[in-house]
């Protein structure tokens, strides 16, 4: 199965089952309020039912039907695409965001070309992606992963598309007990629609009010023991 379909068929059933989360209740919230402001052209990319850009004025861009029938419901300005092939013109937003998005994509590359293509010169963009390939589990097979990014070549990626990393930190919701995600992916593969069912009910809830504070540091954190990084990318040129 190819990635394209493999992400539909996890994530479509996922959010046919889920409420849109408001932006305001993830810990990246205060970090977009400092980067956001009236006038800010905004664009956020297959973020599902969990975006963190303000709902107002953000363009979002995904492949979901459910979820975007949804932000249509709501109406949102939302446009389905491909993230390698974005319907926007060149240099066009102030502020992009990728959260847990190229790592699904086969062309990881050239969705991070897309994404800054549209970037005005002096824009950020918001960068998530898990790290080290000895930490691969089932659970990246399950939610569609095709890899995850060593730091020095993640970096070298980022410095070769004419962006600079001016602050980062730890990142993610994934539960750090490798027993609680074998047992959640062995529940998953017998009884699909009842556990995507819990964890937009009952574990995503959960797992929200268990956030803590993101530590932004300047510069690349440190990566040992990371498993995911968040990025704040400022494009150069």
């Amino acid at each position: 199965m190819r990635a394209a379909e493999r992400n539909r068929a996890f994530y479509d059933p996922l959010w046919a089952t889920a409420d849109l989360i408001e932006p305001d209740r993830f810990n990246s919230w205060p970090l977009v309020q400092s980067m956001v402001s009236p006038g800010t052209r905004c664009l956020e990319v297959a973020c599902g039912l969990r975006p963190r850009l303000p709902l107002d004025g953000t363009h979002f861009v995904d492949v979901s039907a459910p979820a975007l029938a949804e932000f249509a419901r709501r109406g949102l300005s939302a446009t389905r695409a491909s993230l390698t092939a974005l319907p926007f013109p060149t240099e066009c937003f102030d502020v992009v965001c990728a959260l847990d998005v190229v790592e699904h994509l086969s062309d990881g590359e050239r969705a991070l070309d897309e994404l800054v293509r549209v970037m005005a010169i002096g824009a950020v963009l918001l960068l998530s992606v898990p790290l080290h390939a000895e930490r691969w589990t089932n659970f990246d097979d399950a939610v569609g992963h095709c890899r995850r990014y060593e730091p020095v070549e993640l970096a070298a990626v980022i410095e070769g598309l004419g962006l600079r990393v001016e602050r980062s930190a730890a990142y993610g919701m994934q539960p750090r007990e490798s027993w609680l995600l074998d047992l959640g992916l062995k529940y998953l593969s017998r009884h699909p629609r009842r556990a995507m069912w819990w964890y937009n009910h009952a574990f995503m809830p959960i797992g929200l009010r268990l956030q803590k504070p993101l530590r932004m540091v300047d510069g690349f954190i440190a990566t040992q023991g990371v498993d995911e990084v968040l990025l704040v990318c400022r494009r150069l040129r």
